[in-house]
């Protein structure tokens, strides 16, 4: 092994699993949706390594480490390992679709590629990462919360517009336009996988909430695509529907994470009032 004196970058592939692993669990909550991706390559065990560079320091500890998939995800990087990484993902060109992640790391690789790259799409610099270890006081429980249930994989053609209109509503534009059928299957695949929670109407079955369970590792699971109908809006749904969601997911794992807009105040609210609190702050640079 070729020991450096310097602090160096791993390509995919070289970088120590069982450092990767410790350092996925140092930092559970922030680095969810790579620990699940990882998890995923290494038990189809494909030929290819999961995509995953790391920062190994002159001591070889693996001291960050950055997903580059369809999406650039740091999990730790200081100003030394965001030099590294943006010089690879630099080497690479702009064929990412975002950044996102813990906020320090997401910008300090946009501020040293956004000269060479092209304008984004948007950047959204500050997105409350909250966390809650145990199921809402049952006061935040209704008849409504009772209702909640994992969608059946019959009612996926009403679930699909429901995910599609959240996704367009969050990012700006349709999941249709590009990549229709990997969206259609993603969201198929977590309805079959009962991660998708609904509220459905009892006359016509439409859904009128809806949320899923993106990402599952290291005892923790992160919830996305959280959506309440426009039609059904400011009649109380979110809260009690939110809280049934934790308290399913929690039958899964122990910790349930999500991040959001911090421009979007009722939404930060309503998570407060399920008992969710902030331990970090995410960015996102839709490319």
């Amino acid at each position: 092994m070729i020991r450096y004196r310097v602090t160096h970058l791993l390509v995919p592939g070289a970088v120590p699993q069982e450092q990767l692993n410790q350092l996925l669990a140092r930092h559970a909550v922030s680095s969810v949706f790579v620990g699940s991706h990882v998890d995923s390559v290494l038990a189809a065990r494909r030929r290819r390594p999961p995509p995953v560079v790391g920062i190994m320091n002159p001591a070889q500890e693996l001291v960050g480490a950055c997903w580059v998939g369809t999406n650039v995800v740091p999990i730790a990087l200081d100003e030394t390992g965001q030099d590294l990484v943006a010089d690879y993902l630099a080497r690479g060109g702009p064929r990412y679709a975002s950044l996102f992640g813990p906020a320090e790391p997401v910008l300090g690789l946009w501020d040293r590629l956004k000269g060479s790259w092209p304008l984004p799409f948007d950047v959204r610099p500050e997105q409350p990462l909250l966390a809650m270890d145990e199921n809402p006081a049952p006061e935040q429980f209704t008849a409504v919360s009772q209702r909640v249930r994992w969608a059946e994989v019959s009612e996926f053609s009403r679930v699909l517009p429901a995910a599609a209109a959240m996704f367009e509503e969050e990012v700006g534009y349709s999941p249709f336009v590009d990549g229709a059928q990997s969206y259609s299957k993603r969201v198929e695949q977590l309805v079959r996988d009962k991660r998708t929670a609904v509220l459905t109407d009892d006359t016509d079955g439409r859904v009128l909430f809806k949320a899923d369970i993106g990402s599952i590792s290291s005892g923790v699971c992160q919830i996305q695509g959280v959506w309440v109908n426009p039609a059904f809006r400011g009649q109380g749904l979110a809260a009690p529907c939110m809280a049934a969601v934790v308290a399913m997911a929690r039958k899964y794992v122990p910790v349930v994470s999500l991040y959001v807009n911090s421009y979007n105040a009722p939404a930060l609210a309503t998570y407060r009032r399920v008992g969710f609190e902030q331990t970090g702050t995410f960015a996102t640079v839709l490319l």
